[in-house]
């Protein structure tokens, strides 16, 4: 039997005036104009500083938020998980990258049905040399190589070999059967919340001067790698600065959220991201006088990050707190009135990725309107 796609409760409020402070609540709200000018904003820096984006797809979930991005410019899209990659490839996304090591028997065995199956630049990454083999033996008698990346430690201690260990992982790939090396990874995921602007570049320079020296050695042993591909919203007008990097996986820059917004306070990055993505609560309970009960609660919002913040329909100054699984509370100013029973209240996300993966569909507004509705198209796909 075939699985049941959820439909949202809010299709009948399409194109309806006044329909975003109708939505039946919670609901993922992302705001259509500010998220044209996100992508178009990213996409000029890119032509001007001369450098390709794959921008990452872990942030949106979403093949209609891709579609904006190719057509923006954009190569290619990265992924953090084969499921996304699936998904993303399934759609006819072009130059999908795998940015995760898949290592188990069955991760191995999806990607290399993935790879026999029609796509357009799908690439993966690897940092071990088991890898290198299992990949290479499980694509025994494929009709073409698959493009490989090395994955290099950046810094984070997370995925990727040490920088010292990559050119004898590029030599096994590029002798393996059925590989083809394209290029090298370092996504430095550590740099990109740092809050001090100065030290947030000086430490991004200081990594690409590593990959520099990488790069001339791998070169004197022949081995060129034509993508250098890495970076992120917090460090994408900084990695252009020293000519290393080839392309950009930017992710968070097409919402921003709480996070990005605390940590890039000092200097700004420019040009600058608007907030693109809200999740709309509304008031259920006014009954306590210290504060406005509401119907977002633990299973809407990211909760390792911080608190999410009233944008829309509350009074400036406004505080949000979790309240359990499915409720949260509201703090009002107490010289500021209080919204009403049933008011919907514009939150925004403290973390975006992981609070769009607790939710089916994105409520896509034009102002007031409800103009879309679009699914998450990769929600917890693995």
């Amino acid at each position: 039997m075939s699985e049941v796609q959820p439909t949202s409760p809010n299709v009948a409020l399409l194109g309806r005036p006044g329909g975003r402070a109708m939505l039946d609540t919670p609901a993922l709200v992302v705001d259509r104009a500010a998220l044209d000018r996100n992508i178009a904003a990213m996409a000029a820096h890119a032509r001007a500083a001369g450098i390709a984006l794959r921008p990452h797809i872990k942030t949106h979930k979403s093949v209609a938020i891709a579609r904006r991005q190719l057509a923006a410019g954009a190569l290619g899209v990265s992924c953090v998980t084969l499921g996304e990659a699936e998904i993303m490839v399934r759609a006819g996304i072009p130059g999908v990258h795998l940015t995760s090591p898949p290592v188990t028997a069955a991760k191995l065995a999806r990607l290399v049905a993935l790879a026999r199956a029609p796509h357009r630049g799908l690439s993966v990454v690897i940092d071990h040399a088991d890898t290198v083999a299992a990949l290479s033996a499980a694509l025994l008698g494929a009709s073409a190589p698959l493009a490989v990346l090395i994955d290099v430690d950046a810094g984070q201690g997370r995925t990727g070999c040490t920088i010292e260990a990559a050119p004898a992982l590029v030599r096994a790939v590029q002798d393996a059967h059925g590989l083809r090396l394209a290029g090298i990874q370092a996504y430095a995921g550590h740099l990109q919340h740092v809050a001090i602007r100065a030290e947030r570049r000086e430490r991004s320079l200081r990594l690409a001067e590593r990959l520099r020296g990488l790069l001339r050695q791998l070169a004197a042993m022949d081995l060129p790698v034509p993508i250098v591909t890495g970076g992120g919203t917090g460090t994408f007008d900084l990695d252009p600065e020293a000519r290393v990097f080839t392309e950009l996986q930017v992710g968070s820059y097409v919402f921003m959220d709480v996070e990005y917004l605390q940590a890039l306070a000092d200097g700004r990055n420019a040009p600058p991201f608007e907030t693109a993505l809200f999740v709309a609560t509304a008031v259920i309970g006014v009954n306590q006088p210290a504060y406005l009960v509401t119907d977002a609660g633990l299973k809407c919002f990211a909760t390792e990050g911080p608190r999410p913040e009233p944008a829309r329909g509350a009074p400036s100054g406004s505080r949000y707190a979790f309240f359990g699984d499915e409720h949260g509370k509201l703090f009002v100013p107490t010289d500021a009135a209080r919204p009403a029973l049933g008011a919907v209240i514009e939150c925004v996300t403290p973390h975006c990725d992981p609070t769009v993966n607790l939710h089916d569909f994105y409520h896509v507004v034009d102002g007031d309107t409800l103009v879309e509705i679009w699914p998450v198209d990769a929600r917890g796909k693995r």
